[in-house]
């Protein structure tokens, strides 16, 4: 099946023959669907807290960054922003001359609203030698766009989403970037008032975001008092997943076979290569301008005190189970705080006792740990948090696409529609154990929860394999806490048109 150069090829990127096997028979075998007990909710898996409860986490929070600990911000900031213009693409490419469609004339509608409004005004005066304001006097509504997307002006249809400008202040516009800059300022400190940050960025766009951070991060360390250590990775050509075709059999393309990446969950590489204690993750487009900051900050830093206060707890039990047998009372205990607080639940007739009972229960706890903020469900269900039976018949709280829920079912459909809540991508992770150690992240990732889809390259369909997905597969053998937060910390912009809602102005 792989002549010569394949195998070149495979050696260059770092992907065994093996891997290129296994990949092949999960196109020929697909992946399982993941069992589903319910939709979490509050009190099922979701934990609601108090006014009371908010403020002694803050207070958690707070006394743990005083201590020596290290504290990282992990920013995925690797997607172009093509698709948040996909409706102006779409413009440029109609026969229509001016807008028709109501995305189309809302954007021209407010054009003086976005933040890159005056850059793109500069590039349509050097280039077509009027304003916006002119062209669209004009009626060279395309020209408009043109300058917005194309290589010869802004050329935002091909930059990633953490460079482009989204929110203007009095004196100044900032980027997705420098608000994560700021954001870390803000909750992420040290002790020594150091701020720690990472973004993953592809390898087209990282010679850009290094000299944005270079003409940025010295303000930001004069405004808020803070050193600044940013640094940046790039999607491993290692987790590349191999295409295949109708018959799974290699996708080749002039004889090469065909690579594509393997989905955000091949960053769980880049955040397994990190040290750190504690670390947040959550994706570049979900910032909003400082004067709507509020409620991200508290509610960052109480998932985090959540995270350390639990964490604390886990340790102690961890240590004493070490140091010996436990009584019955005792791993009843740590029994009852597994499945309270931390959602691991024993399968339907486990009934362990003694030395397999306190194995079990030391198995559970000494697992990366992180608390997951979830917002109310206003749309669609997608995304969200369930309570699901894992390989070894005990149930715990993960979060699931849609792709791993067997849709067929109509029980198992019926639970997903039953989802209250979302997934925003808020994570606070924990990646030592008890010992200091770093885990090893990539012993916790379930390999089953892959999912193929289909693509196409120069008008040939293909099949696709995207890695288990990062806050989904890829986390799926640790401890995973739920916590309601307000839908106010959740503003993701997927369309240029969402930098027009209230939030982001």
């Amino acid at each position: 099946m792989l002549n010569p150069s394949d195998l070149t090829l495979l050696s260059k990127k770092g992907i065994s023959e093996n891997q290129i096997i296994q990949q092949l028979n999960s196109f020929e075998k697909g992946f399982p669907f993941l069992e589903i007990r319910s939709a979490a909710s509050p009190g099922n898996g979701i934990t609601v807290v108090s006014d009371q409860q908010t403020n002694q986490f803050l207070g958690i929070w707070d006394q743990y960054l005083s201590g020596k600990v290290s504290i990282l911000k992990f920013v995925p900031a690797s997607g172009a922003a093509s698709r948040m213009f996909k409706d102006l693409f779409e413009f440029i490419d109609s026969e229509n001359q001016t807008p028709t469609k109501p995305a189309e004339i809302l954007f021209f509608k407010e054009i003086e609203k976005f933040a890159f409004f005056n850059a793109l005004n500069e590039k349509c005066l050097t280039n077509e030698a009027k304003s916006v304001s002119e062209l669209v006097s004009a009626g060279a509504y395309k020209k408009v766009v043109e300058n917005l997307l194309l290589a010869k002006g802004l050329n935002y249809g091909a930059l990633p989403k953490g460079l482009l400008l989204f929110h203007s202040y009095a004196d100044t516009k900032r980027t997705p970037m420098q608000e994560h800059l700021v954001e870390g300022a803000l909750y992420a400190a040290n002790a020594t008032n150091e701020v720690n940050i990472h973004f993953t960025v592809s390898g087209e766009h990282r010679a850009l975001f290094e000299a944005h951070l270079q003409e940025s991060v010295g303000k930001f360390s004069n405004e808020f008092g803070k050193k600044f250590n940013v640094s940046f990775s790039e999607q491993k050509s290692s987790t590349d997943t191999i295409a295949a075709d109708a018959q799974n059999q290699p996708f080749r393309e002039n004889g090469q076979l065909v690579f594509r990446p393997g989905g955000h969950g091949a960053l769980i590489e880049n955040l397994n290569d990190l040290e750190a204690d504690i670390i947040f993750v959550k994706n570049i487009d979900n910032v909003v301008p400082d004067a709507m900051k509020n409620p991200t900050i508290i509610y960052k830093k109480m998932i985090a005190g959540m995270l350390v206060s639990l964490q604390r707890t886990t340790f102690g039990y961890l240590r004493e189970m070490e140091a010996g047998l436990l009584p019955e009372n005792k791993l009843a205990e740590i029994a009852a705080f597994c499945e309270n607080e931390l959602n691991n639940k024993p399968g339907e007739g486990q009934q362990l006792t003694g030395e397999k009972f306190q194995k079990y229960l030391f198995e559970k706890l000494n697992r990366p740990m992180r608390v997951c903020g979830m917002v109310k469900n206003t749309g669609e269900p997608g995304g969200g948090p369930f309570l699901t039976v894992n390989n070894d018949g005990t149930v715990s709280t993960q979060i699931l696409e849609s792709s791993q829920i067997d849709l067929s079912k109509p029980e198992e459909k019926a639970k997903m529609m039953q989802a209250t809540h979302f997934n925003p991508v808020d994570l606070v992770c924990a990646v030592k154990n008890y010992k200091g150690e770093k885990f090893d992240l990539l012993k916790h990732v379930d390999p089953k929860t892959g999912f193929i889809s289909s693509k196409s390259k120069n008008g040939k369909e293909l099949k696709a394999l995207e890695l288990p997905g990062l806050w989904n597969g890829a986390m799926s053998d640790w401890n995973t806490v739920f916590v309601e937060v307000p839908v106010s910390t959740f503003n993701p912009v997927k369309t240029v048109n969402d930098l027009l809602r209230s939030e982001h102005q």
